[in-house]
């Protein structure tokens, strides 16, 4: 279910997912709410694009550390490919395109 950023302030959240469009995050959000599962999502920059780098927006979507395994797992099942660390550049979020400068 969709929390408000009040809801988790006391603790650190896991980056689950970027939805790169309004469809998909839609699409994302009714499978989470409609599995129980407690999530924020927020609008945030991301790096995309192959050969002509940009800054684009996206739904960032978060989850408790504790359910970040479930959650990977459902996103998984249901064609959606969960958020991972990488090293390519145009994938990251602005805080890790900074700590790779």
């Amino acid at each position: 279910m969709r929390r408000q950023d009040e809801a988790f302030a006391s603790s650190e959240l896991a980056l689950v997912y970027i939805a790169k469009r309004l469809k998909e995050a839609k699409r994302l959000e009714d499978l989470l709410t409609t599995a129980g599962v407690d999530y924020l999502v927020e609008t945030d920059t991301y790096r995309g694009g192959f050969i002509f780098v940009s800054e684009r927006v996206g739904a960032f979507f978060y989850v408790q550390p504790a359910a970040e395994a479930h959650c990977r797992e459902l996103m998984t099942q249901n064609r959606f490919k969960p958020y991972e660390k990488t090293r390519r550049m145009w994938l990251h979020t602005p805080e890790e395109w900074e700590s790779t400068e």
